[in-house]
C-alpha cells in the first residue's frame, strides 16, 4: 500500500513537472515572438525616421514654416497687446523685449502667421526682426515666401526690397514654384515692375525651369499684354512642344479700362 501511494505521488509530481515545463516553454516562446515583433517595429520606425529626414532643408515636409501654426492663449494675448501698443513706439519696443522675445518657438511662429493673416505689415516686420535674431533661427525659403507675399498683397515695395536684400545676404534660394507664387502676388496687386524684377531673378536661378510657374505668371500678366508677350517668348523657347492659349483680344482692352477706373 505504501509503495502504491509512493508510485502514485511520483507519477503526479512528474506530470505536474511536465505540465509546468510545457507552460513555461509556451510562455517563453510568446515572449520571444513579442520581443522579435517589437524589434521589427522599432526597425521600421527607425527606417521611417531616416527616410523622413533625408530630404533637403527646404523640403516642404521638413520646413518648420510649413507646419500648421496653432494659436495658443498666450499667443492671442500677445497679438492683442501688440496691436494695442502699435501707436506707442517706446511701449511697443519694451513689450517686444519683455514678452515677445520670451515666447516659445511655436508660439512665435503662430504670432507672426496671425499678423500676416491680418495684414499687419508694421507688426509683422517687427516680429520678422525678432525671429531673425533668435539663436535657433535658420534661413528658410518658406519664411521669406510668406513675408514677401504678405508685403506684395499690401503693396509695400520698400519693405519687400528690404526682405529681398536679407534673403540674398543669407543665400536663400527659391524653387520655381515659389518664384511663380510670389511673382503672381505682385502682379495681382498691380505691381508689374517689381514682378518682372523677380522674374529676371527666376530666369537666372540655378533651379531647372518647369512649365507650371510660367503658366501661373502668364495668367497674372493678362492685364499687361506687352510683358506677357515677353514671358510667352521665353516660355516657348524653354518648352517648344507646349502651347500657350491666349485670351480674346478684347479682354486686354477691358482689363486696361478696369485698371484705369481703379486708379
Amino acid at each position: 500500500m505504501l509503495r502504491l501511494a509512493r508510485s502514485l505521488l511520483e507519477r503526479t509530481t512528474s506530470g505536474l513537472a511536465r505540465h509546468r515545463s510545457s507552460a513555461l516553454k509556451t510562455l517563453a516562446i510568446g515572449f520571444l515572438q513579442r520581443d522579435e515583433g517589437s524589434k521589427n517595429g522599432n526597425r521600421k520606425q527607425e527606417e521611417g525616421f531616416v527616410c523622413h529626414f533625408s530630404g533637403s532643408a527646404s523640403s516642404p515636409s521638413l520646413s518648420i514654416w510649413r507646419r500648421k501654426k496653432e494659436m495658443g492663449k498666450e499667443g492671442l494675448i500677445i497679438v492683442k497687446e501688440l496691436k494695442r501698443l502699435m501707436s506707442n513706439a517706446i511701449k511697443l519696443d519694451r513689450f517686444v523685449q519683455s514678452h515677445v522675445s520670451r515666447l516659445l518657438k511655436s508660439d512665435l511662429f503662430a504670432v507672426l502667421a496671425e499678423l500676416q493673416r491680418q495684414d499687419q505689415v508694421f507688426l509683422s516686420m517687427k516680429i520678422y526682426d525678432v525671429v531673425r535674431k533668435e539663436i535657433w533661427y535658420r534661413p528658410d525659403m518658406f519664411f521669406y515666401r510668406d513675408m514677401l507675399m504678405m508685403l506684395a498683397r499690401n503693396r509695400k515695395v520698400d519693405e519687400a526690397k528690404r526682405v529681398w536684400v536679407d534673403l540674398r545676404r543669407e543665400e536663400v534660394l527659391f524653387d520655381q514654384h515659389t518664384y511663380g507664387d510670389i511673382i503672381r502676388s505682385f502682379l495681382d496687386s498691380g505691381l508689374p515692375s517689381e514682378a518682372m524684377e523677380l522674374y529676371e531673378e527666376m530666369r537666372q536661378s540655378p533651379d531647372p525651369p518647369i512649365s507650371l510657374p510660367y503658366r501661373v505668371i502668364l495668367k497674372g500678366l493678362i492685364p499687361y499684354p506687352e510683358l506677357r508677350e515677353r514671358v510667352k517668348e521665353d516660355f516657348l523657347d524653354l518648352f517648344p512642344d507646349m502651347i500657350v492659349y491666349d485670351p480674346p483680344e478684347d479682354l486686354f482692352d477691358n482689363s486696361e479700362i478696369d485698371k484705369r477706373e481703379q486708379r
